[in-house]
């Protein structure tokens, strides 16, 4: 198998995620072209990665049940876009936006 370019959907594992591969084929009896969709379980030593990014998979061993990829390389990372003065300071609670006492 060769390596292939997915975006990360769920990161919620320890040194796991999960990515999202598309592949575009021609449909011969639709006469157009048809985007299909895999999803993989990969790898993360470090945890480096994170909902949106870019990353490049390679196959490797079988790791788990499901696990047979390992993330090389975050070709993009996503950003998330936060406006000025939205700072998030240390002692400002994240789940309800209030501060603490």
């Amino acid at each position: 198998m060769k390596p292939v370019v997915g975006m990360v959907i769920r990161n919620k594992m320890q040194k796991s995620v999960v990515v999202a591969v598309d592949r575009l084929f021609y449909h011969k009896v639709y006469n157009r072209y048809v985007t299909r969709t895999s999803k993989f379980m990969a790898h993360d030593e470090h945890n480096q990665c994170n909902l949106g990014d870019r990353v490049k998979l390679e196959p490797t061993r079988p790791l788990s049940k499901r696990k047979h990829w390992i993330v090389v390389d975050i070709l993009k990372q996503y950003k998330i876009y936060q406006p000025p003065g939205m700072e998030v300071s240390k002692t400002q609670d994240l789940s309800t936006g209030e501060g603490k006492i």
